[in-house]
């Protein structure tokens, strides 16, 4: 969770990011909720469609990036949308919410499973709680990228820095949401994302699976670092004549309910 992002790299795949988002809100089974909490709300431009989408709602976007928040500030609405800087682990909302919502943020949150009853016992009755996480740990740009920190080859020691699995199955968060006394839709989706421009993967990721790799690393030993899984990439996922190429990323999706 010391990870330092960067927006602009982030956003560099905007769209492609904001589907997942899109798709996760489409099946929240709320008409106008009053509380809506973005856990996780990255720059704050999908948290701000919520405000659009729900226009009597307070919507509130946490992040524990203060760049992401620096960057996600001006687009708050007096009364209506805010952005705060905080932990998931240990920041509570002021009053029962209507929605807790969070998009691609608790794969990065050890533990994260059981946290899924603290943030059910923030529902007003009928309310929601609507998550996805990816779920392509076992492909190559992540298989790859643990390879080489395991190898023991730069300045500082980065075995551990990566888990191997940092999410659980799809089963595994029906289950949860179940136990937790939520009435449950869990769902999985692959998304062939069709990249293109230089060494397009290994932009992707430098938007999210390699920032605490990077961060770890000096510049010199991070342009190597760097350098080498860009070769594994382009072997891992090569361009066509046109220049593109295709990463299929699954996710799962996750919508659980308490009884009004």
């Amino acid at each position: 969770m010391t990870t330092t992002w960067d927006p602009g790299q982030y956003l560099r795949f905007a769209a492609q990011r904001q589907r997942p988002f899109e798709e996760l809100v489409a099946r929240v089974p709320l008409d106008a909720p009053a509380a809506v909490v973005d856990l996780g709300c990255g720059p704050g431009t999908a948290t701000a469609t919520l405000a659009s989408r729900w226009p009597a709602a307070r919507v509130v976007g946490l992040d524990s990036s203060p760049e992401m928040i620096a960057e996600a500030r001006p687009l708050s609405r007096p009364g209506r949308l805010e952005f705060v800087s905080g932990d998931v682990r240990q920041w509570a909302p002021d009053g029962p919410v209507d929605l807790v919502l969070s998009n691609a943020l608790l794969q990065w949150v050890p533990g994260h499973a059981d946290l899924l009853e603290r943030f059910a016992g923030w529902l007003a009755p009928g309310g929601v709680l609507a998550f996805q996480v990816p779920a392509n740990f076992d492909t190559p740009v992540h298989t790859e990228l643990r390879r080489l920190t395991a190898s023991g080859r730069w300045p500082v020691p980065l075995t551990g820095l990566l888990r191997d699995a940092p999410v659980l199955t799809a089963a595994g968060y029906l289950q949860r949401l179940q136990a937790v006394g939520l009435a449950a839709d869990v769902w999985e989706t692959t998304y062939y994302q069709v990249l293109t421009g230089p060494d397009p993967v290994l932009e992707w990721a430098r938007g999210t699976a390699l920032r605490p790799v990077l961060g770890a690393l000096q510049p010199d030993a991070a342009a190597e670092f760097e350098q080498e899984y860009a070769a594994v990439l382009r072997i891992a996922y090569p361009q066509d004549a046109a220049g593109r190429s295709v990463l299929p990323f699954r996710r799962i999706f996750a919508v659980g309910t308490t009884a009004p």
